[in-house]
């Protein structure tokens, strides 16, 4: 009786798995999750690889799917898969959005982006919640023109450093140090760091470089960085993003500001940021693949866009634990 019992839920186990291979929507990839149901029958099939769960991500996410959804209704489909933070998990998603030949792939955060680049040069790839595709594609930045010469277009959530750096001094006159913390496998990251630096080192500030590896190493060394710093700056990172409350546990009990690169780190550990709206940014990379599968636009000759709309905002509970006064054209960011 028990083997007939196990022999059944076998077969069960076998008719689920060759299922999923059968409908790109269905998915058991190594620790992926997927979010809605896929309709094979559909126009255009668009694949969304996202690299990690955090507000940012996920407002851009939602801002795409709701441009595309509204301007082609049931003539779109999504098959959405989140990564979990895994670079390795990225590769395996958009390997198979590629052998499920897709008409488009939304690539959110580089590393979606970089793995989306590796797994196909056919198939039009748009970033989103990336900062720069130079560093990103590995393309000299000093031949960048704009696009990418690829199969690749999108948008950036880069918000300009230099005005980073002036909401840094506006807010902090008195302080020395700036401790900047990232994570150390995220080009973009290194990228802003070496970028900030440039303009907020012109204000006379002491900055140094804080990279932590994972969720596993973040807490040690964002002590270390409040221990040596007077304030933190965190750019658009997306494993800082996931582990906001684990940063926020450190810097708070130490009195150590955070200002950050956008809206959902600070809202998770940060005092203030000058943001962009990523719903906006995922509207606007809508825009972009509705150019590409309704109106044949080749990305290759698409240049990537960059948000117009940037926004001050802060942290209302953090700065009265810390007792900073915020600036009236800042905008308290809801919880």
């Amino acid at each position: 009786m028990k083997l007939k019992k196990l022999s059944r839920s076998i077969a069960l186990v076998s008719i689920l798995s060759i299922s999923c291979s059968l409908f790109g929507g269905c998915s058991l990839k190594n620790g992926s999750s997927q979010k809605q149901s896929f309709n094979n029958d559909a126009k255009y099939k668009v694949g969304i690889c996202q690299f990690v769960k955090h507000p940012a991500l996920d407002r851009a996410t939602k801002g795409f799917k709701d441009y595309l959804t509204k301007k082609l209704g049931d003539d779109v489909t999504f098959d959405e898969q989140n990564a979990q933070g895994d670079a390795a998990v990225c590769t395996s998603i958009t390997t198979t959005f590629t052998s499920n030949k897709y008409d488009l792939i939304l690539a959110n955060a580089t590393p979606a982006l970089q793995a989306a680049s590796a797994s196909t040069n056919k198939i039009p790839i748009l970033g989103t919640s990336v900062t720069d595709y130079a560093t990103a594609l590995g393309i000299d930045s000093s031949k960048w023109s704009g696009n990418t010469g690829k199969n690749i277009s999108g948008t950036s959530d880069l918000a300009p450093l230099s005005d980073q750096a002036d909401c840094v001094k506006e807010l902090f006159p008195k302080a020395k140090t700036v401790g900047i913390l990232y994570c150390s496998s995220e080009a973009n990251s290194a990228y802003q760091a070496k970028e900030f630096k440039k303009y907020i080192e012109k204000y006379g500030y002491v900055t140094k470089d804080y990279l932590f590896n994972d969720s596993n190493d973040v807490a040690s060394v964002a002590k270390t960085a409040c221990d040596n710093s007077d304030i933190l700056y965190i750019p658009t990172d997306n494993t800082a993003a996931s582990c906001a409350e684990a940063i926020n546990n450190v810097a708070l009990p130490a009195k150590t500001p955070i200002f950050c690169g956008e809206e959902g780190i600070c809202k998770g550990c940060g005092v203030a940021t000058l943001s962009i709206d990523y719903y906006d940014l995922g509207v606007q990379t809508g825009k972009l693949a509705y150019k590409v599968l309704k109106e044949k636009k080749n990305p290759k000759t698409l240049k990537i866009e960059y948000a117009t709309k940037l926004t001050k905002e802060y942290n209302e509970e953090n700065c009265k634990k810390l007792g900073i006064k915020i600036p009236k054209d800042y905008k308290k960011i809801k919880k």
